[in-house]
């Protein structure tokens, strides 16, 4: 068994003998994927959930023109696509991309959410923290939204780099987004926001080296 699902919320409170035996019983896969290979597209069926076992995925969502927003990031040990399947979405409304090559375990969500006669224990456990899971999302996404709704592209990068500071407890620390990638999480033109960051830089309020960033006291 891969040590990662041990330590993946989803799993919290079975032990490993155990959870063996459950993964066959959630029918679940395990495969590789290429870097920036999609995992789901949209429109898929929205009947599975999966979990990061090394690298990192994007949730993304593109319009008709093929303009790109990163709606989360998720790295080793997290879980994507439960919210859809859960909530009976027929067709994914998002796609799913690898951010570098990625081993990916996929699991019917059915199997999850309906308990078997021998692993019913096992099952109360698996929504239960299922339900916390989606709960943290939610959280997440209320933070983003904090984000994408500032005015200015100014306002939007000092609030997403004021969240990372203090989630990382000190004024310096890298993000998980390259420049493109940050622009697309902050649903923002990349142009744009490379120059807001030179001024901000230029005033004293941040540096910055590729995706290490250091704020300043006086950054408002």
């Amino acid at each position: 068994m891969d040590s990662t699902l041990g330590t993946c919320p989803l799993f919290a409170g079975i032990g490993e003998a155990d959870l063996r035996r459950l993964l066959g019983c959630l029918s679940a896969v395990q495969k590789r994927f290429e870097k920036n290979g999609f995992i789901f597209r949209a429109g898929d069926k929205a009947d599975s959930v999966g979990i990061v076992l090394s690298g990192a995925i994007h949730v993304l969502r593109e319009d008709f023109w093929g303009n790109r927003s990163i709606l989360a990031r998720v790295e080793s040990g997290g879980l994507f696509g439960e919210a859809f399947a859960c909530a009976g979405v027929k067709n994914l409304p998002v796609s799913v991309a690898t951010v570098e090559e990625a081993e990916i375990l996929l699991m019917n969500c059915k199997r999850i959410l309906t308990a078997c006669p021998s692993f019913r224990d096992f099952h109360t456990a698996l929504i239960y923290n299922l339900t916390r899971i989606l709960a943290e999302k939610n959280v997440m996404l209320t933070r983003k939204l904090e984000h994408v709704t500032q005015r200015t592209t100014r306002e939007k990068l000092l609030s997403y780099l004021s969240e990372r500071a203090k989630l990382t407890g000190g004024n310096a620390f890298d993000i998980p987004f390259n420049r493109q990638e940050l622009a697309d999480y902050l649903s923002v033109d990349r142009s744009a926001m490379s120059a807001e960051l030179s001024r901000m830089k230029d005033e004293g309020l941040l540096r910055y080296q590729r995706s290490h960033f250091e704020l300043f006291n006086d950054a408002r």
